[in-house]
């Protein structure tokens, strides 16, 4: 039996009547194809679900009625900040949409000396509502009952500050320490520094170990912009997260 799962950026109580929004009710009612009378999962990325009924099922008007709150958890014990370098269209999609599903905390895009896209204005807004799009059905295909925090683009210099007292770390190939002979996070707090295609200039390496950042090797290979944060935050799931046993 299939287990849909919507977000609805609503409050959330039982026996009221709720209309999905244009991209919740296309997905309900065209390519799901869910009938009036059948049941789904609603969430609104606050902690918890709910069991409910779809009650209007057309192909631009979907209710639904929340029907038994289910007091469900499945976020990781760590919070991560994933300071992400912009790549090009669907890398940047992937890198999202899968770090969404290895219970990244929160996402800032940030732009770098090489970043290969030029995004300002409207384009910008366009963007940044695409990726929190992404961001939306990776929670809802994953199981996910909050959603990542998904901050507006920001130059390199300004999302240096993310810092702070967490584990800060910069995916560097050229470094010596490597995931398994980190100390654990306090608090579980991590920030993760990710490159675009290209990696990161000397400049910005040199900015982001002024600003507390400590560099960060993944095995013996180089690693391509959308695979490399992946693997730092399967690994961080692995050593400290909800991937070890008992979790």
């Amino acid at each position: 039996m299939r287990r849909v799962r919507i977000h609805v950026p609503l409050p959330l109580e039982r026996g009221s009547i709720l209309l999905l929004d244009e991209r919740a009710c296309r997905h309900v009612a065209q390519v799901l194809r869910l009938r009036a009378g059948e049941e789904l999962i609603l969430f609104n990325g606050e902690g918890g679900e709910w069991r409910a009924r779809l009650r209007v099922s057309h192909r631009d008007r979907c209710e639904v009625e929340p029907l038994e709150y289910v007091d469900a958890e499945r976020e990781s014990p760590l919070q991560i900040t994933l300071l992400q370098g912009i790549s090009r269209g669907e890398r940047m999609d992937f890198t999202l949409q899968k770090a969404t599903e290895l219970g990244v905390h929160r996402i800032v895009p940030v732009f770098c000396e090489r970043t290969q896209v030029k995004l300002s204005g409207e384009r910008l807004d366009r963007r940044m509502a695409h990726w929190q799009g992404v961001v939306v059905h990776a929670a809802e295909q994953s199981g996910r009952t909050r959603l990542p925090v998904l901050e507006k683009a920001r130059p390199f210099a300004a999302a240096l500050s993310s810092a702070g007292e967490a584990l800060s770390l910069l995916l560097d190939p050229g470094e010596a320490t490597t995931p398994d002979r980190l100390a654990p996070p306090e608090h579980g707090r991590i920030v993760l520094l990710a490159g675009p295609e290209g990696g990161f200039s000397e400049r910005e390496r040199r900015q982001a170990r002024a600003s507390g950042f400590r560099g960060l090797r993944l095995g013996p290979r180089i690693l391509r912009s959308e695979t490399a944060a992946l693997a730092a935050l399967a690994a961080f799931q692995a050593l400290w997260g909800d991937w070890r046993a008992g979790r």
